[in-house]
């Protein structure tokens, strides 16, 4: 009996620093894969490379480093979850919280959060994309909803920033510490002290 002999995949043609959207499509797929089968602690730019078909070269001009792929391989699970504003900050804080949470329990990409985080302190690129490209975008929704609640008079324009950074906090307390599941009996307790309606 003769044995089969493993397929490699196709080599993508690259088009430059201009994403070719097939390419990034495989890569990114190859990339949430080897996540999923190896964890955080497998996941090499060689391992996507060889599983996508696209050559190291192309990979590294489109992301700088592992921290960067994983960061926007998270971005695109992570796209589901909306923060939507209602008449209610503390609630509209706990909804999404919870959902966060259940993600990052719940999803390989989110499971690599606490070690995204954790590879930052001592990785400056990882850092920086962290801070310049990583935070700012996945914010913009939560941020959304102090902004809606300033609007609403129930809190100062001023205080946004402020809350913000609180609420973080709170959240990357339980993840760096490793306690999601323990917590999420305080999440209702603590938005609602985030939330609460400035003095008048």
């Amino acid at each position: 009996m003769k044995a089969v002999k493993a397929t490699t995949p196709m080599r993508r043609a690259s088009i430059g620093a201009r994403r070719n959207p097939a390419s990034q499509a495989a890569i990114l797929a190859a990339a949430r894969a080897v996540l999923a089968e190896e964890g955080y602690a497998g996941f090499s730019i060689d391992a996507v490379s060889r599983r996508a078909g696209a050559g190291k070269p192309t990979i590294y001009r489109w992301w700088k480093n592992r921290a960067d792929l994983l960061m926007e391989v998270y971005a695109a699970e992570k796209a589901g979850i909306r923060a939507v504003p209602t008449d209610d900050l503390a609630r509209d804080l706990v909804a999404h919280t919870m959902a966060l949470w259940a993600f990052w329990c719940g999803t390989p990409s989110g499971r690599t959060f606490q070690a995204l985080l954790a590879e930052a302190q001592s990785d400056p690129d990882a850092l920086a994309a962290l801070r310049e490209k990583f935070l700012p975008e996945r914010l913009r929704d939560v941020r959304g909803l102090f902004t809606a609640a300033a609007a609403r008079g129930d809190i100062l324009a001023e205080e946004v920033e402020a809350r913000l950074a609180l609420y973080i906090g709170f959240n990357w307390f339980y993840v760096l510490t490793d306690q999601l599941e323990a917590g999420q009996a305080s999440i209702p307790a603590a938005m609602r002290l985030i939330a609460a309606r400035t003095p008048r």
